[in-house]
């Protein structure tokens, strides 16, 4: 057995970690790069030959998760592909939307290509060819134990991050010895609305988890939401819209949730809000068909009668004409739209018409990807680029994390607390490089054994045990650089070379 990690290893998007047993190839997601991370990867080309993967195992929906498996299908991937139910349903809508995306900025890019007397380029993928991609995938409940083939098997827990979010738990036999994995996915925050709490897992061999919020502390969650309505009722004083860039499937639901508890006691009254992605509506509705995996507090209301996602002033804009009419809207109105870091959909024509204007505010909810537009924005550019023109950034910009799915600092503790022993290593990724070694240093000093994993880089069982030795053995060299003078610190330097080299 061993694990080679590919995407959001060293980074945050882009997920893919390719686990070998016996003569099988098991890809563990396969994810879009997006932001720097698409600036610096190319998303064109596969460390590994897709058709040589036997299975693929995927985490979640989004993206950064998913968006690379029609490309691993149209280079000859042919195998199984295993997901939660609400997973499958998810991507059927998610990746087809991805390749229409692909579609339309190809075409954007190809005529500024023409005009230059430059050769056409081809998408990464097509709708189409999302939609062949379907074809392989198969849906699971959660808890139910699926076995591959001799010697492995696996089963979905729920990560409470996204609708048909899993922790993936696998059970690998090899000559008679048994080694348990556990791969996290994208762990979801306590005590959110709709989605049930990450499933504690109480023993592994190995965990491999994510730490995108590995160094922060989210706000309260009820606070964030409490702000959230405080900054709508200042900016229609102010004569201004709110625009919530909003990732489609999820983060959506969840604000719709929240702002119906808050329509129906009154606390927002007459108030106007557009759901403006068409991704976002189909998503509601398959929200609405997997009832059954909301937490109880969302089923109480639905067995009352109470749709979360309803409620007086709300008006979804599915047609082109529709979003071109909220685009003339210069005061009252809450927008929510995608795409969540703003590279992509409608939600940059609401940034271009509101962006500029003091009277308006832009609410982030969710993750910021570096490189993106929503990361620009959030980071205080005074100016920033869309559609090729300059647009300034005088509107109020707001950052409630609070509101995020993932996990902070101290949830990815508490989930890993959970563990009735410490794992014999505990390898990060899906992470910046200052949230990764932030978290790192506090496992350390938890007592885990941890390590982050660099693209590229491959894993063994067993090879935590010699990493260890080395860590351990060049902290104490290190520890006794105190007091030295310039040549002896040279010649522990030396001393550290030969440890690394050995």
């Amino acid at each position: 057995m061993k694990l080679d990690f590919y995407g959001a290893a060293g980074c945050v998007t882009g997920s893919s970690h390719l686990l070998k047993v016996k003569d099988k190839r098991i890809l563990l997601d396969c994810g879009m790069y997006q932001g720097k991370d698409e600036k610096e990867k190319d998303n064109n080309t596969f460390n590994f030959i897709p058709k040589d993967i036997d299975y693929l195992i995927l985490s979640h929906a989004h993206i950064d998760h998913s968006g690379r498996i029609p490309l691993l299908y149209k280079q000859g991937f042919k195998g199984r592909i295993i997901a939660t139910e609400a997973t499958k349903d998810l991507c059927e809508v998610m990746l087809e939307d991805s390749g229409h995306i692909q579609e339309m900025e190809t075409e954007w890019v190809n005529r500024k290509r023409m005009r230059k007397g430059q050769a056409s380029l081809e998408p990464l993928y097509t709708a189409k060819m999302a939609k062949l991609s379907m074809y392989l995938f198969e849906g699971y409940p959660y808890d139910k134990w699926i076995e591959l083939f001799d010697g492995f098997k696996f089963r979905f827990r729920d990560a409470g991050h996204l609708l048909g979010s899993a922790i993936i738990e696998m059970l690998i036999d090899e000559d008679g010895k048994e080694t348990k994995l556990v791969y996290s996915g994208d762990l979801g925050n306590k005590d959110m609305p709709i989605l049930r709490d990450p499933t504690i897992v109480e023993n592994a061999d190995y965990v491999i988890i994510e730490s995108t919020y590995g160094n922060k502390l989210h706000g309260v969650f009820k606070n964030d939401l409490k702000q959230l309505v405080n900054i709508i009722d200042e900016t229609f004083k102010r004569g201004g819209n709110v625009i919530i860039p909003s990732f489609a499937v999820g983060r959506t639901q969840e604000v719709l949730y929240a702002l119906n508890s808050y329509v129906e006691n009154k606390e927002l009254k007459n108030v106007k809000v557009y759901v403006d992605s068409p991704l976002a509506i189909e998503a509601t509705e398959i929200f609405d068909y997997h009832s059954n995996d909301f937490d109880e507090d969302t089923q109480v209301l639905i067995e009352k009668g109470d749709d979360p996602f309803e409620f007086e002033g709300l008006i979804f804009s599915k047609s082109t004409e529709e979003s071109l009419e909220v685009n003339k809207i210069k005061k009252g109105a809450v927008i929510i739209s995608a795409s969540g870091m703003c590279e992509a959909g409608r939600i940059k024509h609401h940034l271009k018409h509101n962006l500029w204007r003091n009277e308006s505010s832009v609410v982030f909810v969710g993750y910021q990807a570096e490189g993106t537009l929503g990361r620009a924005i959030v980071d205080g550019a005074e100016k920033v680029k869309i559609f090729g023109e300059e647009i300034a950034v005088n509107a109020k910009i707001y950052n409630l994390e609070g509101l995020s799915g993932h996990a902070d600092r101290n949830g990815l503790v508490s989930w890993l607390e959970g563990f009735k022993e410490k794992p014999k290593a505990i390898l990060l990724v899906h992470g910046e490089k200052e949230s990764q070694e932030s978290f790192n240093k506090l496992l350390r000093d938890k007592g885990y054994n941890s390590f982050i994993m660099k693209h590229g880089e491959t894993f063994k069982p067993g090879q935590e045990k010699e990493e260890s030795l080395v860590k351990n053995k060049i902290i104490n060299l290190l520890d006794s650089i105190k007091d030295l003078d310039s040549i002896e610190v040279d010649l522990l330097l030396e001393k550290i070379k030969e440890e690394l080299n050995s």
